[in-house]
């Protein structure tokens, strides 16, 4: 692992984890034919990459923070002062409940899922075949968004627990964590801006949590000693930076525009990387 690398999947990270076209995919396509390219087998998996790709969603979890820290504070206090009050009348108390909740069912789908999407990470045709299918989803979610009479700005119960699930399925990469879950915001009648807002703040108690019991369930204190943390931290300022930015124009393109631009993206950009490995495979 060199500086060069994780500036890359820095960049690729803060791009693609609030992109609806799968973070984890990328993260998987760039190490991937990173490692062809200087001659590292496709195969390799180490727990330092494991680790990379921690503080590469740090940073974008940072990114979150930066954009909409009035949002997360007026969210967090008026969701305490309801528990307080056992009052959770106000909208912003009830958003912090549906985020709870989304992120309940989001574990309850993931973590058994959690073996077999960890050994996708050195499969790229799997993941690509994945992202196609993501692809698909975004049409249709597209589709449906606009045959609907009306849409709505509140959240539900119901729309909360099927966008928690739709994240939980994102455990797989390939799956779009962000596209799967606005799409199951748009399935369930929101507009784009609150599915996308929703989206990305529902991310972040996934990402605190990983963050901090896998590194203490899976990693040894003295392993994160041998580590390049020069290397890893500078991707994770890179991804903390261009995760900020996109999501703020991120939201202006939701606004007016539909998804199927990321939709044919995801198809294409599979369809790509299935032929480019599919020659790789061949030739070896």
């Amino acid at each position: 692992m060199d500086i060069f690398e994780t500036i890359v999947l820095g960049i690729v990270q803060g791009l693609s984890e609030f992109l609806p076209i799968s973070s984890s995919a990328h993260i998987v396509f760039v190490e991937s034919i990173y490692k062809i390219f200087t001659g590292t087998t496709v195969d390799a998996n180490t727990q330092q990459q494991v680790v990379l790709g921690i503080m590469l969603h740090l940073g974008t979890l940072v990114s979150i923070f930066a954009f909409f820290w009035k949002e997360i504070w007026t969210i967090c206090k008026e969701f305490c002062i309801a528990i307080l009050k056992r009052d959770f009348s106000k909208p912003e108390a009830m958003f912090g409940l549906y985020i709870l909740v989304g992120t309940f069912f989001t574990i309850l789908v993931a973590y058994p899922l959690k073996d077999i999407s960890e050994k996708l990470v050195t499969s790229p045709m799997i993941v690509a075949f994945l992202l196609i299918l993501t692809g698909f989803v975004l049409f249709f979610s597209e589709f449906k968004s606009k045959h609907m009479k009306e849409h709505t700005n509140k959240l539900s119960w119901k729309t909360a627990i099927i966008i928690g699930l739709a994240q939980g399925l994102a455990a797989f990469p390939g799956f779009s964590r962000s596209g799967w879950t606005i799409a199951s915001g748009l399935f369930s009648g929101l507009d784009r801006v609150t599915s996308t807002k929703f989206s990305f703040l529902l991310v972040v108690p996934i990402i605190i949590g990983t963050s901090v019991f896998y590194p203490m369930l899976e990693i040894e204190a003295s392993e994160l000693l041998t580590y390049n943390w020069t290397a890893i931290l500078i991707g994770t300022v890179v991804s903390a930076i261009v995760g900020y930015f996109c999501i703020k124009y991120f939201l202006k393109f939701v606004a007016k525009f539909s998804m199927n631009f990321f939709a044919y993206y995801c198809i294409i950009a599979g369809l790509m990387v299935i032929s480019f490995f599919t020659g790789v495979y061949a030739t070896a």
